[in-house]
């Protein structure tokens, strides 16, 4: 019988494959792809720092806690870029299938807490999925304003599309930062397209 270290370990193990997905998103240097485990990891230190951004019913722990958690679906789904191609309702099953199998490594009661943290990011329901989502897609236009428009530019994306896909995640958990995103990605898009 398997112990409940050896689960937690094999979880362990298992997230570590998170740091080989490779996202659409290039690093703030324009270097390389950023992987999805840098991207959790950067994430959470946003909400650490961006916390005096969030709502009053926003819990930081928590947001935290969903954020690094948030793309172990990849793992098994991969990537899906905003501005790519892909069937939302096949990604949507994929992962679920993803959340299922991973999570399910785990001993019972911790598999099911952090799968309800999951779900709840996924929802983007309660004040701290949204902090937490409005995060998610703030990041890349930040790091695509440093790396000169990053994956804007190899997808082709207009000002319209970006305020379509990303605006109102943002804006709807984090309203500040949305009015900062908006002037700056504005004043890019009127420079470069």
């Amino acid at each position: 019988m398997t112990t409940r270290l050896e689960q937690q370990l094999a979880f362990l193990n298992e997230a570590d494959k998170l740091k080989s997905v490779t996202r659409g998103t290039l690093l703030c240097d324009a270097s390389r792809r950023e992987n999805s485990a840098e991207h959790s990891w950067h994430l959470t230190l946003y909400a650490l720092v961006l916390a005096d951004q969030a709502g009053p019913d926003v819990d930081i722990t928590r947001v935290m806690k969903m954020l690094v958690l948030h793309d172990l679906v990849e793992i098994d789904a991969g990537d899906n870029p905003i501005f790519g191609d892909y069937d939302p309702a096949d990604m949507k099953l994929q992962e679920e299938a993803a959340a299922e199998r991973i999570f399910g490594i785990l001993p019972n009661e911790l598999r099911d807490d952090l799968r309800t943290t999951w779900e709840e990011f996924e929802a983007n329901e309660s004040a701290s999925a949204q902090f937490a989502k409005s995060l998610d897609r703030f990041q890349p236009p930040m790091q695509n304003l440093q790396s000169g428009g990053g994956s804007w530019v190899e997808y082709n994306v207009t000002e319209a599309q970006f305020i379509t896909k990303v605006g109102s995640k943002i804006k709807k958990g984090a309203p500040g930062l949305w009015h900062f995103a908006q002037k700056k990605v504005s004043a890019w898009f009127a420079a470069n397209r």
